[in-house]
């Protein structure tokens, strides 16, 4: 009876946060109440309270289900420090379009988290997570732009910081103009070609970090 009443308990939290997913997309999240959350539920405001805090605790906990994918790339498996640098930036990037592309939850709260929040009030503590996560993944481009320069022996026309500071703009602007054009172009393949002609464009050479063909841009 206990583990019923558990795994009740569980399936009525995976449901108001399926809802927050909806609720937050259609609505935008300032404008999304709890009780716009519970009714799409089908639950009460007290159930919504029973298991979290407040919209701010609901709408992280709906995160962190997901996982932003600028947070979770570079975790990836295969991302290890034996993995030559420029494959696994190659990779970290690829994963990020991909989880975009493929996974409709993770492209949803992704949206969300992008276009759907005004960063003001209680919400600044999402502005700073999301500010965060774009900080460490510039981060980890740049470091393995510094390795890959140090094994190939090549001095980089620009410094490291400005170098991923671009290819992360660059990546950046892809996903945004993806999402905001309804997936109107292949995001893989323009992703992954205007990846690697930018990294050419600053003087790698690629051989040893591309296992698969290009893709083609449709």
């Amino acid at each position: 009876m206990v583990r019923r009443t558990k795994e009740d308990a569980e399936a009525t939290r995976s449901s108001l946060l399926d809802a927050a997913e909806r609720v937050f997309y259609d609505k935008g999240v300032s404008r999304a109440s709890l009780a716009d959350i519970a009714q799409a539920a089908g639950a009460t405001r007290g159930a919504v309270y029973w298991h979290f805090k407040d919209k701010v605790d609901l709408f992280g906990v709906m995160m962190d289900r997901v996982t932003l994918p600028l947070e979770c790339s570079y975790g990836a498996p295969g991302q290890g420090a034996s993995v030559v640098p420029l494959q696994r930036l190659r990779e970290a990037i690829l994963a990020v379009l991909r989880a975009v592309v493929c996974d409709e939850r993770a492209r949803r709260v992704f949206e969300i988290a992008m276009y759907k929040v005004e960063y003001v009030q209680e919400l600044v503590a999402v502005r700073d997570r999301h500010v965060h996560a774009c900080a460490g993944f510039r981060g980890k481009l740049q470091e393995d732009l510094v390795a890959a320069a140090q094994q190939q022996g090549l001095l980089l026309v620009m410094s490291p910081e400005v170098a991923a500071l671009g290819l992360w703009a660059l990546f950046d602007g892809l996903l945004q103009g993806w999402m905001l054009g309804a997936g109107g172009f292949d995001l893989l393949a323009v992703g992954q070609a205007s990846m690697d002609a930018y990294l050419r464009g600053l003087g790698f050479d690629l051989t040893q970090a591309c296992h698969n063909p290009p893709l083609a841009p449709r």
